[in-house]
């Protein structure tokens, strides 16, 4: 199959420009997990030597208040039908509440609509196309790449400005790889650890904490083409992160990726400008945030090796919009 790069997909005229419609097939629904092939994951199995775990996931109910305004943290009823006996269920489970995966009905692209030419009608609930149950199906299990961009950074006497959106761009990627002696291969599964989370759980107040969803803000990936042709052309296959969206919140003021809608409607500050309609919706890119990567970070540094065996098998819910990650790294 012969897989176009960024800069071709921008020339497209038969799909948005910029778009991988029609890439992996007319009917795909899991986008860049097509780069996660049997070869990658059965390449990757061979990491494990030491025959360590590392958790990803935070709890369930660790951010409260929540980040996200909507998403609260849920609640945990257990009872019994006899004296030795015990049941549970969770009442008020946001699926993007704690660490999480986006299925690509997370976002539409306000001028083209769903990814691959999904109708509108199609992302209801009860329907499966492009859902969180597409990803459950299938399965994420391959070769897992930590970059710790907190860790370089502050090896040098700085860090990222937790309290502002700050944008860093793929350079500082490629820069953190040549230190840690990384090498990319086709389908991996890219960890960006931005230190944001330890801030975030550490040094922020709890009135800062309860604020923080009516003025998000989080360094990350700057908006530019040049880091979705980075992502696109390095095969990358699911981009996980320890901040809110894996870009910069908010987004740039110069941001290309202002919709046509947004320009005209000027009605969604918060959203004007992300990459996410584009990363998502048009390049079909399965994203992971607010991932726990502290212990394999400090693992990565005593060792010196920041690959891993990676498995994240989200929620197998039909239509599902995102998912607790239940992702894991072994080596």
């Amino acid at each position: 199959m012969h897989i176009p790069t960024y800069e071709e997909l921008l020339q497209r005229t038969d799909a948005p420009a910029g778009s991988a419609w029609g890439v992996f097939g007319p009917h795909d629904e899991i986008g860049t997990l097509n780069f996660l092939t049997p070869e990658c994951m059965r390449d990757a199995a061979r990491l494990v030597r030491r025959g360590q775990a590392f958790n990803l996931d935070h709890r369930l109910d660790a951010f409260h208040p929540p980040v996200a305004r909507h998403r609260h943290a849920p609640s945990h009823t257990i009872f019994s039908n006899s004296p030795h006996h015990r049941d549970d269920r969770i009442d008020g489970l946001y699926l993007q509440g704690t660490t999480q995966v986006d299925s690509l009905r997370h976002f539409r692209h306000p001028d083209h609509g769903f990814y691959n030419h999904t109708p509108d009608e199609k992302v209801v609930v009860g329907s499966p196309t492009i859902g969180v149950n597409r990803y459950a199906e299938r399965g994420i299990a391959g070769r897992g790449v930590l970059l710790d961009i907190d860790r370089h950074l502050r090896r040098s006497g700085k860090s990222l400005d937790f309290r502002q959106g700050e944008s860093f761009s793929v350079d500082l990627l490629d820069e953190v790889a040549q230190a840690q002696g990384v090498q990319f291969r086709h389908g991996d599964i890219l960890l960006m650890r931005t230190g944001w989370l330890a801030f975030y759980f550490n040094e922020m107040t709890p009135q800062e904490q309860l604020a923080l969803p009516e003025k998000l803000m989080c360094p990350g990936l700057e908006q530019a083409h040049r880091t979705l042709a980075w992502l696109w052309d390095h095969r990358i296959s699911v981009i996980a992160s320890d901040n809110l969206g894996v870009e910069a919140i908010p987004s740039r003021a110069d941001s290309p990726f202002v919709s046509n809608y947004d320009r005209a409607a000027a009605t969604d500050p918060i959203h004007s400008g992300l990459m996410h309609p584009t990363i998502i919706a048009l390049l079909g890119f399965c994203l992971g945030e607010l991932w726990d990567l502290e212990a394999l970070a400090q693992d990565c540094a005593s060792t010196g090796v920041y690959e891993c065996f990676l498995t994240c098998k989200p929620l197998n819910m039909t239509g599902g919009v995102g998912s607790p990650a239940n992702a894991l790294a072994m080596v």
